[in-house]
Formats: structure tokens, C-alpha cells, sequence
């Protein structure tokens, strides 16, 4: 991340139960970076670069047993990504992956890369929209990238062929496209994948302070939240798809852990589903943080829910 950081915050020790790998990424200390000022709009533009070159060094190295391609999809510039034995053709499933990073960072080749990391759960066509994101393309711009995307996947598959899906910012645009989608009497997906979404950008929630000293590799974004809204109030459902009428919406499955700071996002927006009538499975996984537990075996089991959810979804439909 950015060099100009806070002091570090210890983070309690990691459950004696989990694997070394878990524990260790566990147990790093906390740094919570200060953001620029709203309208600093060079002071946002290297803050984005900083945090993803960051990211594209962790993840640099990485190689997957499949194929990715950049095409240019109702004027957005979308990764195709075919994992190693997925079925392919003109009625072959696709998973709309709709990537994460805060609503301003993921851009570019990282687009490429998540995906490609979110496609060994669900060894299916992925489509992966590199949305436009803040300092230059705050909301809706984003919203109507996915959207538009959406309305182009719907062009050549049937809804019961598709799945919707995203963690952390990508779980928020996931599911203002769902909300989008109602209004413009667009048809429902035949599932939604929720990993940790980021649907209240209000974080009125109680782990936003209960977690805040324990959730390793997240913070309150309320200042990045402000920069994507773009003077929009954060209550707003295309924003904050937490406060939107979700009835309606496809099967869906919300997963989280017990030190990620969006726990109370993930478990409110199963609430609100559960009362809407909506099938929808929670899975609260014990010290899971944010972002997963990395390369731990303990992440299988997360990549196994997903897998059968989506499979279930597509072979219901």
C-alpha cells in the first residue's frame, strides 16, 4: 500500500486450530492508510496506482490453467476468461464477474488476474467487466458498465445460464445490478455470488466497529466512499444496495468471516433477503478476514461452497 501510513495496529492472536498459513496472515499488523482529500483528484490517481502495483506484485507469478482474452463488450472492456475444461459454445453457462478493489482499484490486467483466481471455484466462462472507476469515472459510471455488459450477456445466453457475482465492491455492483436490472424489467440471473460485499457504503453496521482492530487488510472507506458517490447520498440503493427492495432477487450466497470487517454487511444483506422471500445461503467462516485466507488450505472449503452453489443454480434452472 502507500508509504504514508498511521501507526500499525497488533491484531489479536489467530485461533491455535488453523493451519500455520492461516495464522500468519492473521496476525500481521494493521495499517490503515490516509486517503487524500476528496477533490485531490492527482492525489486519488496515485493512490489507485500505488495500492494496485502493490496487488500485481503479491499476486505476480501466479499462473492458471486457463485461457484469457480482452474483448470489447457494449463499449466495455470485459476479460473473457475459459478455465481448463469449461464448457464452451453458444449455450454454454458464463459467471458475469464483476471484480473487487473499493469501487476505485482492481483496474487493468488485475481485472484479468481476480477473475481468473474467482474462476477456479467455478470452472466456467467467466465475463469480467473492467468497469470505469474514480477519480475520472465516478458513479454511475461503473453501474452502467456492468449494466450494459449485463444487457449484452442477456443477447446471447439465457438467463438460466447466468450467473452474477463479485466480492467486496464487486458484491456492491453485483447487486445494484440486480436492483438495476428490476427496474429496467431486465431478467434475474440464475444466481448471485455475494463474497463479502461492500452493500452499505454508509457502514452503519456493528462490525465496522466491533472488527475494526481485527479485520486484517481492510478499513473504513468511508472517504473512498464519498469519491465514488460523487456528492450522491451513500443511502441510495444503486449505491448502498443494502437499503434497496431485494425482492426478487435470484437464489443467492453470501460468504464472510468472523474478522472481516464487512460481517454485518454480509449478515444484514442475508436478513434482508431471508424476510424478502429470496433463497439465500450464509456462510460465516470462523477467522476468515476480508480478503480469504490466502493460500491456506482453509480456503478450500470457502472455493467448495461457491463451486456447488453455482452449480446447483445452473442445473435448477
Amino acid at each position: 500500500m502507500p508509504e504514508d501510513t498511521v501507526i500499525p495496529v497488533i491484531p489479536p492472536a489467530a485461533p491455535s486450530f488453523l493451519s500455520e498459513a492461516a495464522r500468519a496472515g492473521l496476525e500481521v499488523p494493521i495499517v490503515r492508510t490516509p486517503f487524500p482529500a476528496v477533490d485531490d483528484v492527482a492525489g486519488w490517481t496515485s493512490y489507485v496506482e500505488q495500492s494496485d502495483a502493490f496487488v500485481a506484485e503479491m499476486l505476480s507469478g501466479m499462473a492458471f490453467p486457463m485461457e484469457s482474452s480482452l474483448e470489447q463488450i457494449a463499449g466495455v472492456p470485459t476479460y473473457v476468461v475459459t478455465p481448463s475444461g469449461a464448457p464452451t459454445g453458444d449455450d454454454s453457462p458464463v459467471f458475469l464477474s464483476i471484480h473487487g478493489g473499493a469501487l476505485i482499484m482492481g483496474g487493468g490486467d488485475l481485472t484479468r488476474v481476480m477473475t481468473e483466481i474467482s474462476a477456479l471455484s467455478a470452472p466456467v466462462v467467466h465475463w469480467a467487466p473492467d468497469y470505469r472507476m474514480p477519480p475520472e469515472h465516478p458513479y454511475p459510471a461503473g453501474l452502467d458498465d456492468v449494466t450494459a455488459v449485463y444487457r449484452a450477456l442477456l443477447e446471447v445466453r439465457d438467463p438460466s445460464q447466468i450467473i452474477v457475482g463479485g466480492g467486496s465492491a464487486g458484491g456492491n455492483l453485483a447487486a445494484a445490478l440486480m436492483l438495476k436490472a428490476k427496474d429496467e424489467n431486465l431478467p434475474m440471473p440464475a444466481g448471485l455470488v455475494l463474497l463479502t460485499p461492500e452493500v452499505d457504503l454508509t457502514e452503519s453496521g456493528d462490525s465496522f466497529t466491533t472488527l475494526a482492530d481485527v479485520s486484517v487488510g481492510l478499513q473504513s472507506l468511508l472517504d473512498v466512499n464519498a469519491l465514488y458517490a460523487n456528492r450522491h447520498d451513500l443511502t441510495e440503493p444503486y449505491l448502498s444496495p443494502l437499503f434497496g427492495d431485494v425482492t426478487g432477487f435470484p437464489p443467492t450466497i453470501l460468504i464472510s468471516g468472523t474478522r472481516d470487517l464487512y460481517l454485518s454487511n454480509t449478515v444484514r444483506m442475508h436478513r434482508k433477503l431471508r424476510e424478502a422471500g429470496v433463497n439465500a445461503d450464509l456462510h460465516i467462516f470462523d477467522a476468515r478476514p476480508h480478503a480469504g485466507y490466502g493460500n491456506a488450505p482453509e480456503e478450500a472449503a470457502v472455493s467448495a461452497e461457491v463451486g456447488a452453489f453455482v452449480q446447483r443454480c445452473l442445473q435448477s434452472a
